[in-house]
């Protein structure tokens, strides 16, 4: 009889709930990995409630902003349970994961400039050292 890990292909750590550090860390590592550029982590918490953390990272293209979704989507799902919610990844442009304690956006880099997102979310001093 196999172990109930066994059947879903998840490791024994996908059984245990991850804290939204421990997810950060491995969403962090997962962009890294891919080679996104320019990633930044935000402090949600005492801000919002729609989660912990946001992350906002770049791809150089297209094809990148997806591949960078996928694996990432893919590795939590594997190695964690993790069911994403993801828009976007049709056009490429702009991919939104929402993992519940943690929202990561991919952007191209142009469409990543024009929308600004983390000054909305950064203190004046951190948006004013960005930009």
């Amino acid at each position: 009889m196999q172990s109930d890990t066994a059947n879903h292909g998840m490791s024994a750590a996908a059984t245990q709930k991850l804290t939204s550090e421990e997810l950060l860390a491995d969403i962090l590592t997962s962009l890294d990995d891919d080679k996104a550029d320019d990633i930044v982590q935000i402090d949600l918490r005492g801000k919002s409630e729609i989660a912990d953390y946001m992350v906002v990272a770049t791809g150089r293209s297209t094809r990148q902003v997806v591949s960078i979704s996928e694996k990432l989507t893919e590795r939590l799902k594997l190695e964690h349970g993790v069911q994403s919610k993801v828009e976007g990844k049709d056009g490429g442009d702009w991919v939104l994961i929402d993992t519940g304690d943690v929202i990561v956006h991919v952007f191209r880099p142009e469409v990543r400039e024009f929308y600004q997102l983390e000054k909305m979310w950064l203190s004046p001093e951190q948006a004013a050292a960005r930009y």
